[in-house]
């Protein structure tokens, strides 16, 4: 069955792009990776910021006070393992406007698993995820899906999610330079994913004190995936 490996794709793009402006690399993704959200056409200054692999005990909570002190919103991904002990975590991300979505039960590549653990894995972060709020969102780990997985998430009623902005922070955690990718691929519409947790959380915590003010004076507004998706233009005939 036909992987598509969106990471290493991104990766090699990206790489012979000179970590241009993504935008038309989304649109070849599209053709060649379909199935998947990477972004949303819009003409208005808006973007999505995504945060992966929460909630962490310790840097969730600095990430939601940096995301209020800004009036930003987002959609953090949660590892349903990760929200036992945590949940007035979610309740505060959701008490402030935020949103979540499924990022599977535990840390792994999804598309690792056998049929039987994939489901089990998603179907388990889906049960306890819906007990804080309605989920829209999934986002298979490391970014790698096949058509098998798409026929699961529309058969559950979910949109899988990837992205447009990839700063590659778990293997490149620097703030300078995650805060760096970020302002120079921003475009109206896209899709920023960071990541929760540990190092990880650390560092996009400083980076978003960089990456947050900045956006402001050049106009943007930062909203969950769901906001973005409502503002998508109606397609051209």
């Amino acid at each position: 069955m036909k992987i598509h490996n969106i990471q290493l794709y991104w990766v090699g793009l990206l790489l012979l792009a000179g970590a241009c402006t993504p935008r038309p690399l989304v649109r070849l993704a599209e053709r060649k990776f379909p199935g998947c959200i990477y972004d949303v056409r819009t003409k208005e200054k808006v973007v999505a910021l995504t945060l992966d692999d929460g909630p962490d005990a310790t840097t969730t909570p600095k990430l939601l006070n940096i995301l209020q002190e800004h009036n930003a919103r987002a959609t953090f991904f949660l590892i349903s393992d990760y929200v036992t002990g945590n949940e007035s975590i979610v309740g505060a991300m959701l008490q402030q406007g935020h949103e979540i979505g499924n990022h599977f039960s535990r840390k792994e590549t999804s598309i690792r698993l056998t049929s039987i653990a994939f489901l089990g894995s998603f179907l388990r972060a889906d049960t306890v995820l819906r007990q804080h709020a309605p989920v829209r969102w999934v986002r298979p780990g490391s970014g790698l899906y096949n058509e098998q997985m798409l026929r699961t998430f529309r058969d559950y009623n979910y949109q899988c999610a990837l992205g447009s902005v990839h700063p590659f922070d778990p293997q490149l955690p620097f703030a300078w330079y995650t805060s760096r990718v970020v302002l120079h691929q921003v475009y109206p519409g896209a899709v920023i994913v960071l990541h929760d947790g540990g190092y990880k959380g650390r560092n996009t915590e400083k980076a978003l004190r960089r990456i947050l003010p900045e956006l402001t004076k050049r106009g943007y507004r930062v909203v969950s995936l769901g906001e973005l998706k409502a503002r998508e233009s109606p397609a051209k005939r």
